[in-house]
């Protein structure tokens, strides 16, 4: 059994731009109200060390490896609690390129363990934090905060 959250956002700025604003790790406390610290190298195999705020919930800390990365389009990551199966959760961003310089931002998680039936209201925390993070990215791209592109 597992449950999945995902959420959309169109944003008028360049995939490049998007992508580099969400692989700039070191930045997610300037912008991000979710996962308000992050620390890693974006790359398959490479262990991320990450800081989320839930809405009213208490701030957890988690370690989740890097599962998939293409640059300028998709990045996953996977996290557990304690041992596979218990209560592990794969997260992922998707960048779409639109016309006129758009990106469609897809923001996906699937939860699945032994735990899942009694993470109701985790998950619902979990929502309101992707959509939060949503709001947040849609401000940064449209800032002053644009990263020099890499080259996608």
């Amino acid at each position: 059994m597992s449950k999945i959250i995902t959420t959309h956002l169109t944003v008028g700025s360049r995939v490049e731009d998007v992508w580099a604003i969400l692989t700039a790790l070191g930045a997610y406390g300037e912008w991000n109200p979710f996962i308000t610290s992050a620390s890693g190298t974006v790359a398959p195999g490479e262990r991320l060390d990450l800081a989320i705020h839930p809405p009213g919930g208490r701030p957890m800390k988690f370690k989740p490896w890097v599962t998939a990365v293409e640059e300028c389009r998709y990045m996953e990551w996977l996290g557990r609690a304690g041992i596979p199966g218990i209560f592990d959760g794969r997260h992922s961003f998707t960048l779409t390129p639109l016309a006129n310089e758009r990106t469609l931002v897809q923001q996906s998680e699937t939860f699945s363990g032994a735990l899942l039936p009694f993470a109701s209201p985790l998950l619902a925390r979990t929502r309101q934090g992707f959509d939060q993070m949503n709001e947040a990215l849609g401000r940064r791209v449209g800032g002053s905060h644009r990263q020099p592109p890499r080259g996608c």
